[in-house]
């Protein structure tokens, strides 16, 4: 597997892995991680597939061209599938899922669409605070990392207090540091954390809506409320799966969807 680089629309450069043969499929990383935490995932659908893993934005050596704007983050995405020979599947997790579903919508070439538990909300569920963009993009301003990812994942993800200080003794906590700038990113593509129906309505890309629910089980209830108004849409449901999920469990569904 070896690195490359691509340039976006507007100069940023980019870079990815590309591995495997077979229909191609681009990888959308999430919140507080980079292409390195989908290599295991790359690598199980590398026999059927070929991968194009890239660094978002802001991550790993891409580039990080300033001020930020979601669209901005579509055209990285076209650019990748540009280099994969100009049409592909797109797979994403958790914000990477909205991203993906993002990138779609806006009419590149898409194939097919998978999304890994998209964090939108269900109704009823509170939502994080109006100003917590404004939040997180200070706290990093004023190089207050550390808080800046206490904060996301006490305040926008909803995590206890408990939790977060075991986070906080865990070797991802110092990655999760590093990648805070881009927290406000994904709580831009987030918006208000609602399923985008108007959106979701207008998708035609045959899509995937997947779920496990063993740490978080709305996120079960968002997957088959968002596969229900995506109108060539389906939820499936891996059980026992965290948010965190397992390749070897995730990669035989991806495998099948997208190779076939």
């Amino acid at each position: 597997m070896t690195m490359e680089q691509i340039t976006s629309k507007d100069g940023t450069t980019i870079a990815f892995d590309r591995i495997g043969h077979g229909p191609p499929v681009v990888l959308v990383a999430g919140s507080a991680s980079d292409r390195t935490d989908r290599t295991p995932l790359a690598r199980h659908l590398a026999t059927e597939l070929t991968v194009l893993n890239y660094d978002r934005r802001g991550r790993g050596p891409s580039g990080d061209t300033q001020p930020y704007a979601v669209e901005r983050e579509i055209e990285d995405i076209a650019a990748v599938i540009d280099a994969a020979g100009g049409e592909a599947g797109l797979f994403g997790g958790s914000s990477g899922a909205a991203l993906a579903m993002l990138a779609a919508g806006a009419g590149l070439p898409v194939t097919k669409l998978v999304m890994w538990e998209p964090p939108y909300l269900p109704e009823g569920m509170p939502t994080p605070p109006p100003d917590h963009v404004r939040q997180l993009e200070a706290m990093v301003a004023e190089d207050r990392r550390d808080d800046a990812v206490e904060y996301f994942m006490s305040t926008v993800v909803g995590l206890p207090a408990e939790a977060v200080a075991d986070m906080r003794r865990k070797p991802f906590w110092a990655e999760s540091v590093a990648l805070a700038h881009t927290l406000a990113y994904d709580a831009r593509i987030l918006g208000d954390y609602r399923i985008p129906a108007d959106r979701a309505k207008h998708l035609t890309v045959p899509t995937l809506v997947l779920a496990g629910g063993a740490d978080m089980p709305f996120m079960r209830d968002t997957a088959a409320a968002l596969a229900g108004l995506l109108p060539a849409g389906e939820a499936r449901f891996l059980d026992g799966q965290p948010h965190n999920v397992d390749a070897a469990a995730l990669a035989p569904v991806l495998r099948a969807f997208f190779a076939h």
